[in-house]
């Protein structure tokens, strides 16, 4: 079967999405399927993979999204396109609509997952626009791509609730998205003192975008009271991004700033390795769809503290392999102090989450979405006209080889 993934933004620049397309590519070659990444910009970028399809984009520079902004494929990439048996759309606003306008017509069926809060990521990525014109957007457009698309996807029931608060009223099929599990059961061996922790530090661990709407000033301020409680507590925030020269300013002013250490961006690879270094896994953002970075951490065995909402409370089961709280200063700041002081707990909970992240294995999510893609893929052929049948089969040999 030859697969169509269309992103905004893929490779160089680094998010859960791209993770996600990367690795499902990976598992569907391995299962004998052609895959074919479709997006925009970095048209130098050497891939290490086959078949990603790059088209011209204008690079916006909003947050340092990495996002760029096309209206349009290549004339090789739509042809190429057109050829596919299912297309899968991770990224709405521009994918989407390409999805729509190509393959329709062509009678080859769509994909849809929602793998963003657009209700709140709006107000970050498009600062200049009015609240009410924003929320009017989304809850025009979103339902009407849904409608359009063959299969809708969520990556968690709390999302799928978010989806139908706006508006969303075609089914919804619940799919996690899945990880590899094979580098968090043997990662990269490395000690405290090689990054500049010291031996006996209590290590709470994020690990993601540092931007406005990972709520990490509310994270920092909790930290500040642990930190003033316990003195071997030490916060590490792996990643980079847009607020973190501010962040670094606010911990520069605090009493703390020996234990509070920015890592900044590190390879992909390197995550599992960096992870085990620590004790816990925290995390305030409230914005999460599928929270990659923190089912990275329950693989690795830590016990986490998250605040309920959706993606980061349908992952966490609280007192069994974490802990959620409401949010709210006080109330996360306890949860916190008790993971720092409670070994026994931590203990406890972090061989329950590395049993609780196994749901998550790509080895469990990844056939249920082949499974779709072959369905919806036998039920599109036999919707083809005779004159779709006959465009797909004189298009495939004119566009030549696929490498």
């Amino acid at each position: 079967m030859r697969i169509g993934m269309l992103v905004d933004m893929y490779k160089p620049n680094i998010s859960g999405i791209t993770s996600y397309v990367s690795l499902n590519k990976r598992w569907l070659e391995a299962q004998g399927h052609k895959v074919f990444v479709f997006t925009f910009g970095n048209l130098d970028y050497e891939d290490d993979e086959l078949y990603v399809m790059r088209s011209p984009g204008l690079p916006l520079n909003v947050n340092d999204s990495g996002f760029q902004l096309s209206f349009r494929y290549s004339t090789v990439a739509e042809r190429k396109l057109r050829t596919m048996d299912v297309v899968h759309v991770h990224h709405a606003y521009l994918s989407g609509p390409l999805a729509l306008r190509y393959c329709k017509p062509a009678g080859i069926p769509i994909v849809f997952t929602n793998h963003t809060r657009f209700d709140l990521y709006f107000q970050h990525y498009l600062p200049g626009v009015p609240d009410a014109i924003g929320e009017t957007f989304v809850r025009t457009f979103i339902p009407s791509l849904c409608h359009r698309c063959d299969l809708v996807i969520a990556p968690s029931p709390g999302v799928a609730v978010v989806m139908r608060d706006l508006g969303v009223k075609d089914p919804i099929r619940v799919i996690p998205n899945g990880i590899d599990f094979a580098p968090y059961a043997n990662p990269q061996r490395m000690t405290r003192g090689e990054v500049g922790l010291p031996d006996d530090a209590i290590v709470a661990m994020y690990v993601g975008r540092l931007s406005p709407e990972k709520n990490l000033r509310f994270l920092l301020r909790a930290f500040f009271g642990v930190a003033g409680a316990h003195e071997r507590a030490h916060l590490v925030l792996v990643g980079g991004g847009p607020e973190q020269e501010e962040l670094v300013d606010v911990v520069a002013g605090s009493p703390y700033k020996n234990r509070i250490h920015f890592f900044g961006k590190i390879p992909l690879e390197s995550v599992p390795g960096y992870l085990r270094l620590a004790d816990l896994f925290v995390t305030a953002s409230m914005t999460e769809v599928h929270p990659f970075s923190l089912i990275e951490a329950m693989a690795s065995g830590l016990p986490a503290l998250g605040i309920e909402s959706p993606g980061v409370g349908d992952t966490i089961s609280t007192e069994v392999d974490g802990l959620l709280t409401r949010h709210d200063l006080a109330a996360f700041t306890a949860a916190f102090m008790r993971l720092v002081l409670d070994s026994a707990l931590r203990a406890r909970m972090g061989a329950t989450a590395r049993e609780s992240a196994r749901r998550f294995d790509i080895e469990q999510t990844a056939p249920a979405v082949l499974a779709e893609y072959e369905r919806l893929a036998a039920t599109g052929e036999q919707k083809l006209t005779y004159w779709q049948r006959l465009k797909r089969w004189w298009t495939r040999p004119i566009i030549g080889g696929d490498e």
